[in-house]
């Protein structure tokens, strides 16, 4: 497999099982705009002419076969039989996973957790999508790690810019810093370059995201995934998601066995696998991941896990075979961190084709996300687990300028970094489940003696950013 991952033309995601993905909607909007002042600008028939023209002359990019249908489930990736699981059907292989995750556990406590004695809490981490957003999670794990209270935890899960995050998260806070970075020093062209208009046409993306793998790559070397390799050997585990375009399923990768698997590829497959988990549909380009199956090599095609789920904790399959055969018997706290806002966003949209398409599918994003959050509540509550949920607050409200804007994405991760640091911003229920008569909060954040801010004196009073980023930094 080469350093550098191949791209192919996409499929159109299914939006079933978890819900919607998240983020990328504002970036195809504005291409659509600039196709529709395109349009507008040319003469009559000018545009189609030129394509019907191209059309005869240039061929999309190509793809090795993907894997025969009656295959499916036969696929293994680096010969490594626990990498991945489908989020759909692999609940009992998943509940297997977890309870030898435990004995590992056990094994690494030694004398301290022998086989008659509870293990002790467990914690359970869940990032979401968001794109840029991503730099709110950022501040606010580094703002917890401040407090001295930030548990180790048990389970990471990410699925797009929260799958970028998991592998700091999940590292723990002696990755503080490289994950600061990640979020407040990179602007657009670190993440990916724009293709040109006729040049789309015959793409597979509107843009070439081979900034993006370099980023990706610079952080995901080969000492961080030895460092996961001994955090799975003590038990934990780091689940990625994706989306399998070409058979419309959710893909969980099990990055702790890839990562201990020893396989001269696990590197460059952890690459792909952030990278694909980020691949927003249509915004950049899908991923091409080798496998095999039936004794033949093929390519899957891989896109943002966000196609699927925007976030998730485990498949509710998991839970219930594991609560009827008392597989957990620990206490467990879940975070859920939402790198959005919960409240819907107002805009003015035009008359036109394309603003009322592009509204109209960043509406349903927004609401699939909601109803992701309240899943993974309904899921925590019917398995015995503390729910706590944290978001983007209608409090925040800097202006981004452009897609991965350096001072809104440095602005979000102060906000992050006060919420985490002097705040409480874990919610115990979803909004719309907490404040049933639809009076929703401001904020989540309360001042460190559990009080609600309820004054702009009290608000004022707060470090400035200045000395919240002089703090970040130490």
């Amino acid at each position: 497999m080469s350093g550098k991952p191949s791209f192919s033309t996409p499929g159109s995601p299914r939006s079933t099982y978890f819900g919607s993905f998240w983020a990328g909607h504002r970036r195809l909007e504005r291409h659509a705009a600039t196709l529709e002042r395109s349009r507008s600008s040319a003469p009559p028939g000018m545009i189609s002419l030129v394509l019907l023209m191209l059309v005869g002359g240039c061929a999309g990019p190509v793809r090795q076969p993907a894997v025969p249908a009656q295959l499916t489930e036969q696929v293994t990736v680096l010969g490594i039989p626990n990498a991945r699981f489908w989020a759909d059907t692999d609940g009992p292989a998943m509940v297997r996973e977890a309870i030898e995750a435990m004995a590992r556990e056990r094994r690494a406590a030694g004398e301290a957790a022998s086989p008659g004695q509870p293990l002790p809490p467990a914690n359970y981490l869940a990032l979401s999508g968001g794109s840029d957003n991503g730099a709110f999670g950022a501040g606010l794990l580094n703002g917890w790690t401040q407090t001295g209270t930030r548990p180790s935890f048990k389970l990471v899960t990410g699925i797009s810019t929260g799958a970028l995050i998991a592998p700091f998260a999940f590292l723990g806070p002696g990755y503080d810093q490289q994950l600061r970075q990640l979020y407040t020093g990179i602007g657009p062209r670190d993440v990916y370059e724009r293709r040109s208009l006729y040049t789309v046409v015959f793409s597979d993306a509107f843009t070439d995201t081979a900034p993006l793998f370099q980023l990706i790559s610079r952080y995901a070397n080969e000492d961080m995934l030895a460092a996961i390799a001994r955090e799975y050997a003590r038990g934990r585990l780091l689940l990625i998601g994706t989306t399998n375009l070409d058979v419309q399923r959710p893909v969980i990768w099990n990055i702790g066995a890839i990562a201990a698997s020893g396989k001269p590829g696990a590197l460059d497959l952890f690459r792909k696998i952030l990278l694909a988990s980020a691949s927003i549909p249509g915004a950049f380009p899908p991923v091409l991941i080798d496998v095999a199956a039936g004794g033949q090599h093929y390519q899957e095609m891989h896109v943002d896990g966000g196609a699927v789920a925007q976030v998730f904790l485990y498949p509710a399959q998991v839970g219930v075979i594991g609560n009827k055969r008392e597989a957990f018997p620990r206490e467990r706290h879940a975070y859920v961190i939402r790198n959005a806002r919960l409240d819907p966003e107002w805009a003015s949209v035009d008359r036109r084709l394309l603003s009322i398409t592009g509204r109209a599918i960043s509406t349903m994003i927004y609401y699939s996300g909601y109803n992701d959050v309240v899943r993974i509540y309904f899921t925590t509550q019917q398995d015995g687990v503390d729910y706590n949920l944290a978001y983007i607050g209608r409090d925040f409200t800097t202006e981004r300028r452009q897609d991965f804007d350096r001072a809104y994405m440095q602005s979000l991760f102060d906000y992050g970094y006060r919420q985490g640091r002097f705040g409480n911003p874990w919610r115990k229920a979803p909004p719309i489940i907490e404040e049933p008569d639809g009076r929703e909060m401001l904020s989540p954040e309360v001042t460190p003696g559990n009080k609600p801010v309820t004054s702009q004196s009290e608000l004022s009073a707060r470090p400035a950013q200045s000395e919240v980023r002089q703090t970040a930094t130490n």
